[in-house]
This record gives structure tokens, sequence and C-alpha cells, in this order.
């Protein structure tokens, strides 16, 4: 099996060089990297990129500075790496979008010793559920407009998102995870969604169709329960 390709199957095989060392990857590694990738890069990304699109459909004004972003740095041409990372106004709203509608709700952690978080005391062997929306629309740490979309609370980034009012630092925001288990994907999906919206914005405007029905659902991410139908327009050359 060849393993000479610059796409996701490519890289992984080139790890596979049969020597055993503990840095190389089996073929049973690399399948299940894939079965990651498929499962945990498709499903998330979706329900953002879905997300987003109704967002901005309720907040036209923002769909419109994002698409003049993005066709002042990417112009007539498919967007590349360099213009994707210049993105601020696409930064910002994805990260707004991921507060208010993270793809997934709650985290599952388990703690390997005592664990003291505040004034309580974890035994080792709990499993504890971290609610992510919960938090993620917290007034105490987002301020009165916690629960309204507002991109412009990320202007100075993700560390300094939270309301000055309260104690909470970047770790009121954590829609891939925290510390060691973060998500290893993050930088891709962000990439990815980012590539994707810039290239609807270069071509369509959109807006919600009438028989959309705002019911957020928590399935196996968080997904619109009766769909997102959207009406989108060609824009003109």
């Amino acid at each position: 099996m060849g393993g000479g390709g610059v796409d996701l199957l490519g890289l992984l095989l080139q790890c596979k060089d049969g020597s055993g060392d503990h840095n190389s990857m089996t073929i049973d590694d690399i399948i299940e990297e894939c079965k990651l990738f498929y499962i945990a890069g498709q499903e998330t990304s979706a329900s953002l990129l879905t997300w987003t699109m109704v967002v901005l459909s309720l907040h036209p004004s923002w769909q419109e500075k994002a698409r003049e972003e993005v066709l002042q740095l990417c112009g007539n041409k498919t967007p590349h790496f360099n213009a994707i990372n210049h993105l601020k106004i696409v930064t910002m709203i994805l990260n707004e979008v991921l507060r208010l509608y993270p793809p997934l709700t709650l985290l599952l952690r388990y703690t390997k010793q005592v664990t003291r978080i505040g004034e309580f005391s974890i035994p080792a062997g709990v499993e504890a559920l971290l609610l992510v929306l919960s938090l993620h629309v917290d007034p105490k740490c987002w301020g009165g407009d916690a629960k309204e979309f507002n991109p412009q609370r990320f202007s100075k980034g993700v560390a300094r998102s939270s309301s000055k009012e309260y104690d909470c630092n970047q770790t009121a925001f954590y829609p891939f995870g925290w510390g060691p288990r973060v998500c290893l994907g993050q930088n891709f999906a962000m990439i990815e969604v980012k590539m994707a919206l810039a290239m609807i914005l270069r071509h369509f405007s959109f807006e919600l169709s009438p028989l959309y029905a705002h019911a957020p659902c928590v399935g196996l991410t968080l997904c619109p329960q009766h769909g997102a139908p959207l009406i989108l327009h060609r824009l003109s050359s």
C-alpha cells in the first residue's frame, strides 16, 4: 500500500513505516484515525456551519460585514490559507456562534485523583459532566447580554472575550474542551468552516425560509430540530 499522497489518508500512511517504532502507526491505528476524522470532523463542523448561516440570516448586518471582509481579502479568487487566517470578522462571528450554539453542549471528564474546584473536593474516580452551554450563557461570565448574539465581544480575541465585571478567564469559553484533553482537530475544524463560509459568502446572500422554526435540539450535536431551510440568492459577479 503506497503512502505518497498529500491528502489525509496519504499523510497517515506516511506514518506507517513498518519499523514497529512507537512513533509509527499500524493499519488499525490509521483506520481508527480515519473514523475519528469522519465522525468528529464532519458532524461538528456541519453543525457549526449550519448555525452560522442561521444566525447570519437573523443578523443580516453581520452577514454583510463578513461578506465585505471576504471580498476584500479574497476578491474573486478561491479563498486560500493565508487569507483565511486573516478573516477577523468571520472568526469573531464563528466564536460567537460556538458560544451560543456549541456543537457539543456538555463534556465528560473523569477524576484520576482527588481534585479541588473552588470550595469543593472531588474524590478520585468520579465522572463529571461539564455543562458547556450553561457556562457559555452565564451572565456572571458574559454580562447582561450573555444570551444575545454579539460577535464584537471577541474583537480582542478569546482570552479577553468574557465580561470584565467578573472574575472569569478564557476557560469560560471552551467549545473544543480545554487542557490536555482539548480537541486536537479544533484548528482543522475552524479552517474548514471558514473556507466553506467564505466560499458561500462570495457567491450568495441568504435568508431564512418562512418555514424555519427556531428550536435548538440536543442530539449527537446541537442541531435545529426542524432543520434549517434557507433561501439563497446568487450574487452578481
